[in-house]
């Protein structure tokens, strides 16, 4: 697979402070990459040293085979998507679109020509003698898409494009996004702290925190196999139990649980006698159901119906509690009453054993 953008041993200091801390990785050609993590993790750092909005203090970054580490930003093949879109309010959308292509030295018939492919790319034809004031936020948003694709870069950074989008809008967004990125075959690599907006739209995730990589993978495998619990925590919703880990092999870990079982769950790497948790999602809970012989006795403490789900926690007759997410459908279209007597059930499948 072609590698579009290479990071080896890059870290950024300010001062004493390191907001990166040599981290290596590599993004694929025709890829949608995200780095995630909360606010302060160097995600957005990792960004604009790939733009060349900052040097970094160690390190490389190859793109397609070339190092830029010490390139100019505007000598480089990339470009940015910034959060607040800065559209020239002065200019009509076919000025904003065509000015960074005036300033590249494309000729008049083919910048026109190249306006219009952007326009119709983004479906904003016939918006195109219109200002921006003149325009919604998603407008807005796909015009400054359109006026970074249109000098064909290499790769298209975007820097919390959706993040001043209402959620309808940004749900919509993100289709649209993940459109654009496979009509025009360039690499994307999107910043956000939004986990679900990373799910739903990325090839490959790299999780970030305290300047260095979590986890680096597809979306189902950050969100099912987390290597830690920072991932397990930050990456959806989980109920996190400390166990004791009793036996470990290549083919499963045995635990001791508060929940009152002894379970195998699988191999972790967890080690018997290191301090451990195990992780298990409340959407893998099912009520009133017992699941590969698991049927935990317990009373609702708690409800709360949010539409397409409705959200539990349950107090197991054991003292602890579980939080349980059930869908709301035509066939499961039951609530259950607070301090209601329920019985539990998971697969051990779907526990996950994590270090501390």
């Amino acid at each position: 697979m072609t590698k579009a953008v290479q990071i080896k041993g890059v870290s950024k200091k300010y001062g004493s402070y390191q907001a990166i801390k040599k981290v290596s990785f590599d993004i694929h050609d025709n890829e949608f990459f995200t780095l995630l993590g909360p606010s302060g993790c160097g995600k957005t750092t990792l960004l604009r040293m790939i733009a060349g909005f900052e040097t970094p203090t160690t390190g490389n970054i190859i793109l397609h085979g070339q190092n830029i580490e010490n390139l100019p930003a505007n000598k480089r093949r990339v470009n940015t998507v910034f959060q607040n879109y800065a559209l020239f309010p002065h200019m009509n959308l076919e000025e904003n679109i065509g000015f960074g292509l005036e300033m590249l030295g494309w000729k008049k018939d083919k910048r026109e020509c190249r306006v219009n492919e952007m326009l119709k790319l983004v479906h904003m034809e016939q918006f195109a003698k219109r200002f921006p004031s003149e325009l919604s936020g998603g407008q807005q948003q796909r015009i400054a898409l359109a006026r970074a694709l249109a000098p064909e870069p290499e790769v298209l950074l975007l820097d919390e494009p959706l993040s001043a989008l209402d959620l309808k809008l940004r749900q919509a967004m993100r289709e649209e996004l993940q459109d654009l990125q496979r009509q025009t075959g360039i690499t994307f690599i999107f910043v956000t702290h939004d986990q679900e907006e990373a799910l739903a739209m990325s090839d490959r995730i790299c999780v970030l925190a305290h300047g260095e990589i979590q986890h680096l993978d597809s979306p189902i495998n950050i969100y099912e196999n987390p290597t830690n619990r920072f991932v397990a925590d930050f990456i959806g919703d989980t109920n996190f139990l400390d166990v004791n880990v009793t036996g470990s092999n290549v083919h499963a870990t045995s635990i001791e649980t508060p929940l009152g079982i002894n379970i195998d769950v699988p191999a972790s790497g967890v080690k018997v006698g290191q301090d451990a948790v195990m992780s298990l999602r409340p959407e893998k809970i099912s009520i009133n159901k017992s699941v590969d012989g698991v049927s935990l006795p317990g009373r609702v403490m708690h409800r709360t119906y949010m539409g397409g789900y409705t959200h539990y926690t349950i107090q197991l007759s054991s003292g602890a509690d579980l939080r349980v997410s059930m869908r709301n459908n035509i066939s499961n279209n039951i609530n259950y009453d607070l301090n209601e007597a329920v019985t539990l059930g998971f697969s051990p499948a779907s526990v996950r054993v994590l270090g501390e």
